[in-house]
């Protein structure tokens, strides 16, 4: 689902795999998807119609190959079908991506190594900041509607 709740379109969730399934900080190119997506056995594909789908020219792909587009990325087929696995798999994404970026990955590291009082006294601050900086930029203060605003293609 995007932000206003409604369906999110193939080539919005196209869009967000290409964007946050990333192989050394770069997006995979069409023809390493297609090769990717042919090796998976799934039926042939070419750069241009992975394209195609990503962009929303094309818009009703086989079920195969939406299974072989699931292979490549890593995430269940069912990403395509189900609201609920989408959005687990995109605060999954979101946070993988967040990971990548390596002054969010030293504060978890270093929380890690916190007792629970400190780690959560961390987190308190953190919601306490967010709360400040969302009310600057007017985004949602709760979790939920945050993950379901948040921009999909962030890198």
């Amino acid at each position: 689902m995007d932000e206003q709740g409604k369906r999110r379109t193939l080539a919005q969730q196209l869009d967000t795999l290409f964007k946050t399934v990333q192989p050394l900080r770069r997006e995979f190119t069409y023809e390493e998807v297609a090769r990717g997506c042919t090796e998976a056995g799934q039926g042939t594909f070419s750069k241009t119609y992975v394209w195609q789908l990503r962009t929303g020219q094309r818009e009703n792909p086989t079920k195969r190959h939406l299974e072989a587009l699931a292979t490549f990325f890593g995430v269940p087929p069912a990403y395509f079908f189900d609201d609920s696995v989408a959005t687990r798999v995109d605060s999954q994404l979101a946070l993988a991506t967040a990971l990548r970026d390596s002054e969010v990955r030293d504060v978890a590291l270093r929380m890690m190594r916190m007792d629970d009082t400190s780690r959560q006294s961390v987190a308190r601050i953190v919601q306490e900041v967010m709360q400040v900086y969302t009310a600057r930029s007017g985004e949602p203060t709760d979790p939920e509607q945050r993950q379901q605003g948040t921009p999909r293609g962030m890198n």
